[in-house]
């Protein structure tokens, strides 16, 4: 099962100032560069240091150099781990002065900081609501509801992991088999390890970003990262709607086609914005709101917006009142009348709460969003859900990205790669120094040639890598998204390049477990292979011929294959034998599950086992495979002869998606702040 081994430091307060995972990626450094010097001195830090994420842009080496000479006097003194933790705290408590200090972080895609980690009771005590609303009639929590948000309840329900399973399940339904949870009072610590890691790849598998989580934090209940994952999951299930797919009647916020676009690639908070804006507009609000902070503290945008989306509960008593803590009051009095729940006090609307007063505006949009839905809005959402599989690969190509912890949280694939960026950025991730950075503009981009210069790069970098390109330039990729407006998913659009990259990701990392693969090139063949070959040596008679098999749908092979390589992952009680659609669903949601309990990081959905949709069979395979040979001495014999593709096309057409475990922090030197340092 998946076991874990914590770094331990003898200074406890030391050691709560990082995460697991980033003690043991430091820890992997400082051993590295151990080894190859024989000792580590002062003088080693900088060229460290400033290949680390959080410093890379914020300071030179020379910069580096001098902060530690403030503090050893001499460069060549030995330094032991604790030691050099504690530069690495002193370092990023410059690094947050430098860059303005701790700002408030988004309430998505929050960045796991390892200095400040006060605790805001206010959003606490939401959160506490927000749980003992949404789960007071669960089975099994129930017992432990409601919560006390004076008291550390919350951390001490979450320690055993289940907490977040349930919260995932309600944000978005049918995530996670419940059956695949382990629930009962007293769980031993491989029963609460396999909650946690079944709860993070969840979360990771509904868009929240947890690269600077491990599950030994969660078993710790550690408030600050408990809070950060618990908000992100809530902002999901409150801003759930605010798509053309889910919420048509949003074209109402825009003119032309152009505009349609920008909508598509707007994150939800800012469609949320957007929405707010329109409405106040109309109610005659002269302000632009471009925060859910200081823009809304007054309170003056929420009277406009309320008289505007229900003149039946509110009145002109809010805008009369001069005291913007009584026209708070009154505002949630008129909001509470519209049942929307209690997200906020007064003081967190005076006081400019951004995580509070996005989700109040988001329960408003929820209980009144004031659109009307029209043809064209209509017949735009048909056109949205013509290609079922073309939506669920990019989603599946979106997550991935997003599990990689690169600096751009990606919305939609098909319109935020078309600057390149994103690509580059991807790129520099799966490939260290493949970029060159010098080259590449960042966004905002205003001149379009950039965007080509951008892609181009991208286009280069692939057909290094051996990527199937023939005939796509940097320019298909800009304009990528203009074809699957019109219903034209073809070979040029983004994700034929996804494909390519998702499955050198993967091939990679089993090419990089050397002990298994003797550092020889890993094929679909040998994928297919392994997985055979380690359900017959467990006794069992499934086998699957290739990825498109059809007899996969039923997913008793995966539940095989699942068991053979960890026996008690799976309860076969709760297997059906996947005759009828029903059955078949039921195994497949507990595949996904139980992989995910194991400890692989996949994006898939049952349609996808039910369905057979082979690059998604591919990629369980690998993930399956990936965690296996991490925790075994079993080894790979490569074929001699490789089989067809999971599409049929060649080797070069196919996707994987598989966990980041292996994926270093470090990021190349030069890269531009802005589209000036392209110049």
């Amino acid at each position: 099962m998946s076991s874990f081994v914590g770094v331990i430091v003898s200074d406890q307060e030391l050691q709560s100032q990082f995460t697991q995972v980033e003690l043991r990626t430091l820890k992997s450094k400082y051993v590295s560069a151990r080894t190859q010097a024989g000792r580590v001195v002062v003088g080693d830090l900088p060229p460290i240091f400033k290949k680390l994420k959080i410093f890379a842009e914020l300071f030179t080496e020379d910069e580096i150099k001098a902060a530690l000479a403030e503090s050893y006097g001499n460069m060549d003194d030995e330094i032991d781990f604790e030691s050099f933790l504690r530069a690495h705290v002193n370092l990023q408590t410059r690094a947050m002065a430098k860059d303005g200090g701790s700002k408030s972080s988004s309430f998505l895609k929050t960045a796991t900081t390892t200095v400040h980690h006060a605790i805001n009771e206010s959003e606490k005590a939401s959160y506490v609501a927000h749980i003992n609303s949404y789960l007071a009639e669960d089975k099994f929590l129930k017992q432990f509801l409601p919560l006390d948000p004076s008291t550390d309840a919350l951390f001490d329900l979450a320690k055993d992991g289940v907490l977040l399973c349930k919260l995932i399940n309600v944000a978005v339904p049918g995530t996670i088999d419940e059956r695949a949870i382990n629930t009962k009072r007293d769980l031993n610590p491989w029963e609460r390890n396999e909650n946690h890691t079944l709860g993070l790849n969840s979360a990771k598998a509904i868009g929240c970003t947890v690269v600077n989580i491990g599950t030994q934090d969660m078993v710790e209940g550690r408030p600050y990262l408990v809070l950060g994952l618990i908000s992100q999951v809530i902002k999901i299930q409150l801003l759930a709607d605010l798509n053309l797919k889910k919420t048509p009647e949003l074209l109402g916020l825009v003119e032309d086609d152009k505009d349609v676009e920008e909508l598509i690639s707007l994150p939800p908070d800012k469609v949320l914005l957007k929405w707010m804006n329109y409405h106040l507009k109309k109610a005659g609000y002269e302000k632009q709101v471009t925060n859910f902070s200081s823009d809304v503290k007054d309170g003056e945008a929420y009277a406009y917006l309320l008289s505007a989306l229900a003149p039946e509960v509110s009145g002109p008593s809010a805008l009369a009142t001069k005291d913007p803590t009584e026209r708070a009051n009154m505002i949630l009095e008129q909001a509470e009348r519209l049942d929307c729940k209690r997200y906020l006090t007064p003081k967190d609307i005076v006081d400019g709460s951004p995580n509070l007063n996005l989700a109040f505006v988001a329960q408003i949009f929820q209980h009144r969003n004031g659109l009307t839905a029209d043809t064209k809005s209509m017949s735009f959402a048909e056109m949205m859900t013509d290609d079922v599989q073309t939506s669920r690969e990019e989603r599946c190509f979106r997550l991935w990205i997003n599990s990689l912890g690169i600096a751009t949280y990606v919305n939609n694939i098909f319109e935020d790669v078309r600057n390149g960026w994103v690509l580059l950025e991807v790129l520099d991730k799966v490939s260290p120094g493949s970029v060159n950075w010098k080259q590449a503009t960042k966004p905002p981009i205003k001149m379009p040639f950039r965007k080509v210069e951008n892609c181009n790069q991208v286009i280069k970098i692939g057909k290094d890598l051996n990527f199937s390109l023939v005939n796509i330039a940097g320019n298909d990729i800009v304009q990528g998204n203009k074809k699957l407006l019109l219903g034209t998913f073809v070979s040029v659009c983004p994700t034929a390049f996804m494909w390519q990259l998702m499955r050198f990701t993967m091939l990679q990392l089993l090419k990089n477990l050397r002990s298994h693969s003797q550092g020889k090139e890993i094929t679909d063949a040998d994928i297919l292979n392994w997985a055979n070959n380690k359900v017959k040596r467990s006794g069992r008679k499934s086998q699957m011929e290739s990825f498109k098999d059809k007899n996969l749908s039923n997913g008793i092979f995966f539940l095989e294959l699942l068991s053979a390589v960890e026996s008690r992952v799976v309860n076969w009680s709760l297997v059906t034998k996947g005759e009828t659609d029903d059955d078949k669903k039921l195994n497949s949601t507990y595949i996904i599950s139980v992989a995910r309990k194991l400890g692989c990081s996949i994006f898939l959905l049952p349609e996808d086992i039910i369905e057979v949709n082979q690059k998604m069979i591919l990629t369980l395979t690998a993930s399956i495979m990936y965690w296996s040979l991490q925790h075994s001495d079993e080894s790979i014999t490569p074929e001699a002869s490789p089989v067809a593709s999971a599409d049929g096309e060649n080797q070069t057409e196919f996707t994987a998606e598989v966990s980041n475990l292996a994926i270093d922090d470090d990021v190349s030197e030069n890269k531009p702040e802005d589209e000036g340092a392209s110049s």
